[in-house]
């Protein structure tokens, strides 16, 4: 049943602690203003109901506890909320702190408001590994549910603010954890939702709590400054008062102080002393309509110059939170740099208030399109980062990346405008484009030029994305990805793969296993894999098959195992002569689950071996390999692995050492031989060896052992080649 036809609250006894308090009072008369009287019966019974809840208990500060639902509840009344708000905000502790359940709220104030409640109140319930996992976990939760209701954020937004101003009573520890996880967490969602006032006064209460000394100085230099710069700014205020009209434009002209924080981010960012940071305050004009603003920078342009480069037109292009000004910085009196925005009367409301504007000015809905539909792309971005990321801590490393709070405008082909984090590439701009477009994306045009895909994008520049239908997401991007749509895709479909061939790799490593049994995969009974699964806790055999190829279980002990159930299950003892298990194949083009190590780069025709390295699948191996020396005496991880005969044809890159003599047209020679071979170089090196020789190391692509030999006595041709032999590991040729 919804709030709305929720039942009216039913007579309900309180204790003398909740008579109507002077702060609810307070509330209530603010309320008054623009709810209805039905509205205002429900909030006062929430009231009481959440009084009685929470009887007897108090805050560190000595307060009643009812005082703090109350106090949030007032905040979000500043943003017109309405009446479902209001009462989740006073029972948004209830399901937590008392025994009162989201079905007695639901069955009192309508499923709405229980479910805001339910989105607001922690995963108390559940055991975590650490703090950092339960604090994951319950921003995942509340971040969910504030994708299918924007109040649960306003709300929890108003109980921060209000836990905040409060911060004092506890211990010094604690109260910095919560100013950094203020920082961290909700100052950027205030800002991404255009909460402006609420995002300044989160940063400079999270300033004050987590560098309380820092906090002080900078207090005492911005009070010592003010004397100084009065009649500077007291000079520009009537400038500006006064060109304006004469320009015929009327606007209200208001003078600022800049927040300390955003000061002192300054200072730590740019390197600078408190007397070197000039704009300490700046100035907002407000005018009618879009016209005006306009002019307005035209007449403050023609009054003080305008310094090169710090000029941004937020009219045309908005924030992503849908915050829009012109910003110009001029040169005043004195050299003083004056930062001026200019905006409409309902910019600057949006600007204030953000996504809460939505219950505010409701009858103005083309002002707040675009801005609900930018809110609501964010939103849905949330539930695909959820189902993209496994555990809440990287779904909040993600949801932090994209909080960054600096932005860079590019362009479509077709011209529609993106907004990225500053330092994106265009790999991120793929996937904000579409998935498939990230997933399958090969190379770029930025500005009509072929650029590298690692490529920084600037503001204004054009992007266009080249897509291959087979292409599929590189492990290197996650290296220089920006936002936490592509790093959580990027590890999505890796994760995928990995797990994808590490289940095909355990079933071969499995079956080759249970050969020395007599058995199959197939003839293993559904009893011995049932039995298997239960006395090892695992869910299904797809999990077994995985965590073989991933190195997490050995196969001979899950084959021995399951021979042993199967042998239970017949009721007799396994008198099967043991078989030779056979060769685990190798095609060299398996992926992630299947690798060919580094350290002495197997070809086809090499003989080889191969280890089950944990999490990480199998690695393949020369025979004589020194890794493979030194691992010998592990047996139950090394596998006999064989290359399979037949497959079609790739490249494989192996090193060759060749020393020559010193002369001119050397190199020239040795690259003219390799390519006669239908061979390309992948990469080369040279070392100086005693000044008339010179050792080349070139990294080939060949198709196997006979391509190499063939290239190899290729370049033995050349008159100035010394030597030639494979590069071993160990950095010695063979």
């Amino acid at each position: 049943m919804d709030a709305a036809a929720a039942p009216a609250p039913e007579p309900f006894q309180t204790p003398s602690s909740s008579v109507l308090s002077l702060d609810f009072e307070r509330l209530r008369a603010k309320l008054a203003t623009y709810l209805k009287a039905e509205d205002l019966g429900r909030i006062e019974a929430a009231y009481h109901f959440s009084a009685n809840a929470h009887e007897g208990q108090f805050r560190l500060s000595g307060e009643p506890y009812i005082t703090h639902p109350v106090a949030v509840a007032s905040i979000i009344a500043d943003w017109n909320l309405d009446s479902q708000a209001l009462v989740a905000a006073l029972l948004h502790d209830v399901m937590e702190d008392t025994h009162i359940s989201k079905a007695e709220i639901a069955e009192r104030f309508g499923k709405t408001a229980a479910e805001l409640v339910d989105g607001l109140s922690k995963l108390d319930k559940i055991e975590f590994r650490s703090h950092e996992e339960a604090q994951a976990e319950n921003f995942r939760k509340m971040l969910l549910a504030m994708a299918s209701d924007l109040r649960v954020i306003l709300v929890k937004l108003a109980d921060r603010l209000h836990n905040m101003r409060t911060l004092d009573c506890i211990r010094p520890a604690k109260r910095r954890r919560i100013a950094n996880e203020t920082l961290e967490i909700y100052a950027p969602i205030a800002n991404r939702l255009g909460l402006n006032n609420l995002y300044r006064e989160l940063q400079e209460l999270s300033f004050e709590h987590k560098f309380p000394l820092r906090f002080r100085v900078l207090s005492r230099a911005i009070k010592a400054a003010r004397g100084n710069r009065r009649e500077v700014v007291g000079k520009v205020l009537a400038s500006i008062e006064e060109r304006l009209p004469q320009w015929g434009i009327s606007a209200e002209v208001q003078g600022r102080e800049k927040h300390l924080f955003s000061i002192y981010r300054k200072m730590v960012e740019k390197h600078l002393s408190f007397s070197q940071v000039l704009d300490i305050y700046g100035f907002r004009v407000i005018v009618h309509d879009i016209p005006s603003c306009y002019l307005a920078l035209g007449a403050l342009h023609a009054m003080y110059k305008p310094v090169p480069g710090k000029f941004k037109d937020y009219l045309a292009i908005p924030k992503a939170n849908g915050y829009q000004s012109l910003h110009t910085t001029l040169i005043g009196p004195f050299g003083t740099p004056v930062e001026v925005q200019i905006r409409t009367r309902e910019m600057h409301h949006i600007a204030e208030t953000g996504v809460a504007s939505h219950w505010l000015y409701k009858d103005d809905d083309k002002t707040l399109t675009e801005l609900q539909q930018k809110t609501h792309s964010w939103l849905q971005s949330l539930l695909e980062l959820q189902s993209t990321s496994g555990e809440a801590t990287e779904f909040l490393e993600h949801v932090k990346i994209d909080l960054f709070p600096g932005e860079v405008y590019v362009f479509s082909p077709k011209g529609t405008i993106f907004s990225l984090p500053k330092g994106s590439t265009p790999v991120d701009f793929a996937y904000a484009v579409h998935t498939d477009i990230g997933n399958r994306c090969v190379a770029c045009r930025i500005n009509g030029d072929l650029m590298p895909l690692r490529t920084e994008l600037r503001n204004g520049d054009q992007v266009e994305i080249i897509s291959a239908a087979h292409a599929s997401p590189n492990p290197a991007w996650l290296s220089y990805v920006r936002t936490g749509k592509a790093r959580a895709q990027i590890r999505h479909f890796i994760k995928n793969a990995q797990q994808e061939e590490s289940v095909t790799l355990g079933e071969r490593l499995l079956n080759q296993s249970l050969r020395p049994h007599g058995l199959t995969l197939g003839q293993i009974s559904t009893f011995a894999w049932d039995r298997f699964l239960r006395d090892r806790g695992v869910r299904n055999k797809k999990e077994v098959f995985s965590d073989i190829g991933l190195g997490k279980r050995l196969p001979v002990i899950v084959a021995r195992r399951l021979a042993q159930a199967q042998d239970m299950e017949s009721g007799r003892p396994d008198v099967i002569k043991p078989k030779p298990a056979g060769a685990i194949l190798i095609r060299g083009s398996e992926g992630i689950a299947v690798q060919l190590a580094r350290c002495c780069q197997p070809i086809p025709g090499d003989p080889i071996i191969g280890t089950i390295r944990k999490g990480q699948g199998l690695e393949v191996h020369l025979h004589d390999c020194p890794t493979v020396a030194k691992l010998r005496s592990d047996r139950g991880r090394w596998v006999d692995v064989e290359w399979e005969v037949g497959e079609e044809e790739r490249l494989f890159d192996v090193t060759i050492r060749v020393l020559t003599k010193n002369s001119r047209g050397v190199l020239a020679r040795v690259a003219g031989a390799v390519s006669e071979t239908d061979c390309n170089i992948q990469n080369l090196t040279m070392d100086n060896e005693q000044g008339a020789y010179t050792a080349l190391n070139l990294t080939l692509q060949v198709r196997d052992r006979m391509h190499l030999a063939q290239v190899m006595r290729a370049v033995r041709r050349v008159p100035e080649v010394v030597r030639i032999g494979r590069l071993r590991s160990d950095g010695r040729a063979s």
